[in-house]
Formats: structure tokens, C-alpha cells, sequence
């Protein structure tokens, strides 16, 4: 994957060690909205959380396991998106700081690494999210995905969370 995307007013961009103040900024601002659906933010998020995500993500990129990108609407990051390494094809994660939600930022940021895959040679993109996260499985559903499954999430939960993920696929054209 390349380390930048620049696409209809947003860029993905590599996330760097240089990022940690930002991100720690842009999930502490968002605690009750993310931390509802994502255990990493139910508890709070600190400046040390941000540096081991943005340590162990330098890691997964140069092993080729995962790609994660710092959403960027002008100067702020609005959120995070990731493509994970699967059998076959991808998976995408996101998340959104809660003044960018709304927007169908989301769903072109997913598009874009959907294509992306697609030309990099993934077989299949995969999206999950929780069952009662509605607005999370909004994405894929606009992006023209189907839901394949539902499967038992991995504990810890998030509070809100239901214990089902959904499962959506979306094959290579």
C-alpha cells in the first residue's frame, strides 16, 4: 500500500511517530463515543496508549500484517482506518472522533482502500462491527457489501457492545 491517499477532502496518510499528540488528542476528545464500541477506548486513552498503537502499527506495516492510516480532514485527524492482512483478502477497521461523524467520510475513506485492495490483488474485503453498532454497519452496507455471518466477538466487550459481530464481504469485481 502506498503511505498517502488524498481523495475528496480527506487524506489517509501512514501513521508516523511523530502522530502520538494527535491521535492521543483526537480519541481523549471522543472517549464516550469510541469507548462505547472500541475496549481500547473504554477505559480512557492516554499519550502512552497512542505510542504503543503507533509502535505496534509501524510494525504490522513493515511486516505487511496491517496497514493503518491516520484520517486527516485539513490539519486534524478525524479518525483511523486500517486494512488487516487475511487469508485470501483484507479486512478494514475504522474509527471516527465524533465531530467527523455524519459525513460520509467513513464510507469514502473505506471505498478508497476497498479499490485499493481490490487493485493490489485482495480476493475479498471484509468489514465487522458490532451488532447494535448500526452506524458501523452502515459503511459496508452503502458500499455494497453483504453481510456473510455473524460470530461470537472476542472478548473483553466494549460496554455497549452486544457480543455479535456482523460480518460483511465485498469480492474482487
Amino acid at each position: 500500500m502506498k503511505e498517502t491517499y488524498t481523495a475528496d477532502g480527506f487524506t489517509l496518510a501512514r501513521w508516523t511517530s511523530a502522530d502520538g499528540p494527535e491521535l492521543a488528542a483526537a480519541v481523549a476528545g471522543s472517549l464516550e463515543h469510541l469507548g462505547a464500541w472500541l475496549i481500547w477506548a473504554a477505559g480512557g486513552y492516554s499519550a502512552d496508549d497512542a505510542e504503543e498503537f503507533l509502535r505496534r502499527t509501524a510494525k504490522h506495516w513493515e511486516s505487511g500484517e496491517a496497514h493503518d492510516f491516520a484520517i486527516r480532514v485539513g490539519d486534524a485527524v478525524a479518525g483511523g482506518i486500517g486494512v488487516m492482512a487475511r487469508e485470501g483478502g483484507v479486512e478494514i477497521g475504522y474509527w471516527l472522533s465524533r465531530d467527523f461523524t455524519g459525513r460520509g467520510l467513513m464510507t469514502r475513506a473505506a471505498a478508497l482502500l476497498t479499490a485499493e485492495a481490490f487493485r493490489l490483488g485482495a480476493g475479498y474485503v471484509e468489514i465487522k462491527h458490532d451488532e447494535l453498532n448500526v452506524r458501523s454497519g452502515a459503511v459496508p452496507e452503502r458500499l455494497g457489501f453483504v453481510k456473510v455471518r455473524e460470530e461470537q466477538a472476542e472478548k473483553p466487550l466494549a460496554p455497549a457492545c452486544g457480543g455479535t459481530d456482523h460480518v460483511w464481504r465485498k469480492e474482487k469485481p
